[in-house]
C-alpha cells in the first residue's frame, strides 16, 4: 500500500494558530503532510521565504510526519514531484468556498490524479487569517491570540 501524502499549500505570511491546528489534525490523517510554502506574486510578503520556512519548521519540528518545503511552480506539479495524492485546503467560512472550489476544479483539470480535500478550522480559529493578523499588527493591535509567541516576536521585529 502506498503512503498517503497530502500537501497543505499557502503563503503562511505569517503562519497562524489556525494553520497549525489544521496541520496537526492532518498529520493524524495522513502518512505524511507537506507544508508547501510559496511566494504569491500577487501579494507583497511581510516575511521573506526563508523566515517563513524557518519559523514553520521550528513550530512543527516535534511532529515526525510533517515536512516543510518551499515551491515556486504550479501546485499540481509540486504535488506530483512529491508523490502527493491530496491537496489540503482550509475553509474558514462560506465565502472561502467559491474561490477554493474554483481552484480545486482547475487543479483537477491540470492533474486528474490529485484530489482536493477541504478541512474546516476548529471554531476558535475560524476568523483568523494571515492578512487580518498583519493588519491588526500594523495598527498596533494585539495578535497574541492568533499566532504563536515566536511568530509575534518575529513580526514585531519586521515592523
Amino acid at each position: 500500500m502506498s503512503k498517503k501524502i497530502a500537501i497543505y499549500p499557502g503563503s503562511f505570511d505569517p503562519i497562524t494558530n489556525g494553520h497549525l491546528d489544521l496541520i496537526k489534525r492532518a498529520s493524524q490523517l495522513f502518512d505524511e503532510v507537506i507544508v508547501g510554502i510559496t511566494q504569491n506574486s500577487k501579494k507583497s510578503a511581510c516575511l521573506n521565504i526563508d523566515q517563513r520556512l524557518a519559523i514553520t519548521s521550528t513550530l512543527l519540528r516535534d511532529i515526525d510526519n510533517i515536512k516543510v518545503m518551499s515551491f515556486n511552480t504550479l501546485l499540481v506539479d509540486f504535488a506530483k514531484a512529491q508523490n502527493a495524492q491530496i491537496i489540503l485546503r482550509g475553509l474558514r467560512a462560506v465565502s472561502d468556498f467559491e474561490y477554493e472550489f474554483q481552484l480545486s476544479g482547475m487543479n483537477k483539470h491540470l492533474n486528474p490524479e490529485i484530489e482536493t480535500l477541504f478541512m474546516t478550522p476548529a471554531e476558535q480559529y475560524a476568523n483568523i487569517s494571515s492578512s487580518l493578523v498583519r493588519e491588526i499588527l500594523s495598527l498596533g493591535g494585539d495578535i497574541s491570540h492568533f499566532v504563536p509567541n515566536s511568530v509575534e516576536t518575529l513580526l514585531k521585529q519586521q515592523l
